[in-house]
């Protein structure tokens, strides 16, 4: 097991074709009914969603909570993409990437004078307004959102079912996950995390501050952008404004937070568990605000570093204690 675990973190594309040759085989072990099927997929969604928000917040410490806004541009290019021009997942895709980079960038611009709550505020605003102009846009079909959105065709075989679908939203998930998790192992990843602990020292090591937090914008954008366009060919294949509202907003920010800021598996974890509970609350659909919130103010002051840092805790200290019986013999 020591040795899978070696090469696994010498080789770390290893352990991501391991995750998903296993969840592969998931839906034919434990799949009982379409729901699912489903289920999984928008969970596949939210762990892209979790991914570039950690980026940007997690990684380089800017607070925003307008991300929705950018799952809605990603969803609306890709809608409106079908709607206009017929195309398919493989076109829109890229182009709402691209797209949502673009207002990565808008978002990102007021980071150079806002912090904290004043850049939380800014970013809301900004979300907010994209979905009240899509909302008012009859270019967008906003009255009845945007139907029968096609899913993808490969080799003449639609994955038009959510059983189908799940293994289109797999490997984009595995995919984003995987390319997060370059980009913070590597040169940049450490810039952002040193513009997030002391953006003075960065700016005195040579850093550009601005650079790498309008990236970081960036970035986080563009995996809002691939998941809002993966959502949008989701089956049935059906947007509307009313999908991108303020509970959708603190859902994503109840993820990272209880997944752990700064921690790709625990923005993993916190995805899973916050989507399921999302799924299992919709009955209580006018307390959902109240409960992620709560989920956010109790995370914050029992376990402020979300699961993540709390798994972390408990591997540090067994190591610790190892080491200290080491040292004892």
């Amino acid at each position: 097991m020591e040795k899978v675990k070696k090469i696994i973190s010498q080789y770390p594309f290893l352990g991501f074709i391991i995750a998903y040759l296993i969840l592969l085989t998931v839906p034919s072990i434990f799949f009982t009914d379409l729901y699912q099927s489903h289920l999984s997929s928008l969970i596949f969604i939210n762990i892209i969603v979790a991914a570039g928000l950690n980026i940007v917040k997690g990684y380089c410490g800017q607070v925003t909570v307008g991300h929705v806004g950018l799952y809605a541009v990603g969803s609306y290019t890709a809608g409106c993409m079908f709607m206009y021009l017929g195309s398919d997942l493989w076109m829109t895709l890229p182009a709402a990437i691209i797209v949502t980079g673009l207002f990565g960038i808008a978002f990102g611009i007021p980071s150079f004078r806002l912090e904290g709550p004043y850049l939380a505020l800014a970013t809301l605003g900004g979300g907010e307004a994209i979905r009240l102009f899509i909302e008012n846009g009859e270019f967008f079909n906003s009255t009845y959102g945007i139907s029968s959105i096609s899913q993808p065709v490969i080799f003449g075989v639609p994955f038009d079912t959510p059983d189908k679908y799940y293994y289109i939203s797999l490997p984009v998930m595995i995919i984003a996950v995987y390319f997060s998790y370059s980009i913070l192992k590597s040169s940049i990843g450490r810039a952002f995390m040193s513009v997030r602990e002391d953006p003075i020292s960065a700016a005195a090591s040579g850093i550009d501050i601005k650079k790498y937090k309008i990236l970081a914008f960036i970035l986080s954008a563009m995996f809002a952008g691939a998941a809002g366009a993966v959502y949008a060919h989701l089956p049935p294949g059906y947007i509307h404004p009313n999908n991108y509202t303020v509970i959708e907003m603190v859902t994503f920010l109840a993820m990272v937070v209880f997944g752990g800021l700064g921690h790709i598996w625990g923005g993993i974890i916190g995805a899973i568990i916050i989507t399921i509970v999302y799924d299992l609350t919709r009955p209580l659909y006018e307390y959902q605000l109240f409960i992620f919130g709560l989920t956010i103010v109790l995370t914050i002051l029992f376990m402020p570093k979300g699961i993540g840092g709390f798994i972390d805790k408990i591997f540090i200290d067994k190591r610790f204690k190892k080491k200290k019986v080491e040292e004892g013999k």
